[in-house]
């Protein structure tokens, strides 16, 4: 009997402390879910209108973000946020006469408009890989800009089928697949609300000189390099794109410098978050950009800054890739600059930077 009653205490108390934990449970995650929305109430509509903009412009480019904005605000008063936060559309393409491209003795093809400055005697290639990666900061953000001072070695790494279902390659796994020993994450993707597999492209695809995505008679922005090793950067049909020699490039957008002109912004031209991005210089280096965002250490970066940063770097020609939890960069077998989230993401395109002969 008396162990009857033990039992019968233990077993009420175990209730009674469970149903405790669950009504605390229960409120941490009220009041957690209370303050959120409270927070996005006064984002949206406190005293500050530059800060919810900004918000705004933010959450609308990530896959899942827009979600929080359509809580509270109309599809009229978004659409009125992002036109004064846009970046301007060219018009024109690249003219590859201003790009002159230096002499490499290792073995690369050569631009058909040389200067006598030899890739192998650069004073900013001291260890002699043909790489120079520098830290880039920012008061919103951090990353690395990666000079390739050989552009030959650029090209466009993809997986060899592309599928809605189809998986696509980590960035680690496609440096991988292709032996090279640095490269970025590439081109736009299917990838509803997030979930995707990684494995469909969206617009143009040409790597090593064929033409992977992309219908001749459509037309899309086109980032990538021709047969004389220049980056293009412009709207065009796949069709024209072949006619002019494109052998390597993607889809995303917005081209931020054309022919030395740089695109003209509304407010910050975007929102903050990661970025990627591809431009050249007028010697023929190639500038890989990664900008880490979502982070208590960086925010993120906004087109303005890209364009910033660009021009700070002597870009002739320079466009904005895939960003968000896509965007990272790896160099000699280490990914120096990490998504923002915990997992690599899967993608079908990567600008890949070969090994030197």
């Amino acid at each position: 009997m008396k162990n009857e009653k033990k039992k019968h205490r233990k077993l009420n108390k175990f209730a009674a402390g469970f149903f405790s934990f669950l009504g605390w449970l229960f409120l941490t995650v009220a009041i957690v879910l209370g303050g959120f929305f409270l927070l996005l109430y006064f984002i949206h509509l406190g005293p500050s209108p530059r800060f919810r903009d900004l918000f705004v412009a933010s959450a609308k480019e990530s896959s899942v973000g827009g979600v929080l904005v359509d809580l509270y605000l109309s599809q009229e008063e978004i659409e009125k946020i992002m036109a004064s936060n846009a970046t301007q559309e060219f018009q024109e393409i690249t003219d590859t006469t201003l790009v002159q491209i230096a002499s490499a003795d290792n073995g690369s093809k050569e631009s058909t408009s040389l200067s006598s400055t030899s890739l192998s005697d650069n004073p900013e290639d001291p260890d002699g890989d043909g790489i120079t990666v520098y830290d880039v900061h920012g008061p919103t953000y951090r990353g690395k800009m990666m000079v390739v001072f050989d552009p030959s070695r650029v090209k466009v790494g993809t997986i060899d089928h592309y599928g809605i279902s189809t998986p696509g390659l980590t960035l680690p796994d496609m440096v991988e697949k292709y032996d090279a020993v640095a490269g970025i994450n590439g081109g736009k993707y299917d990838d509803e609300a997030g979930i995707g597999t990684g494995g469909m492209p969206q617009g143009i695809v040409f790597s090593e000189g064929v033409l992977r995505m992309g219908d001749p008679g459509s037309t899309y922005e086109v980032y990538g390099f021709n047969s004389e090793n220049v980056l293009v950067v412009g709207r065009m049909s796949a069709g024209y794109a072949q006619a002019i020699g494109i052998r390597d490039a993607v889809s995303f957008g917005p081209a931020l410098i054309v022919n030395g002109k740089s695109a003209r912004m509304a407010g910050s031209g975007s929102g903050l978050n990661p970025r990627t991005a591809i431009g050249q210089r007028a010697d023929g280096a190639v500038l890989l950009l990664v900008i880490e965002g979502r982070q208590t250490t960086s925010l993120g970066a906004s087109m303005a800054d890209l364009v910033k940063v660009m021009e700070d770097y002597g870009a002739v020609n320079a466009a904005n890739l895939d960003g968000g939890m896509s965007s990272s960069m790896v160099y000699n077998g280490e990914e120096i600059v990490s998504s923002c989230t915990m997992r690599n993401r899967k993608i079908p395109t990567a600008f890949i930077v070969e090994r030197r002969d």
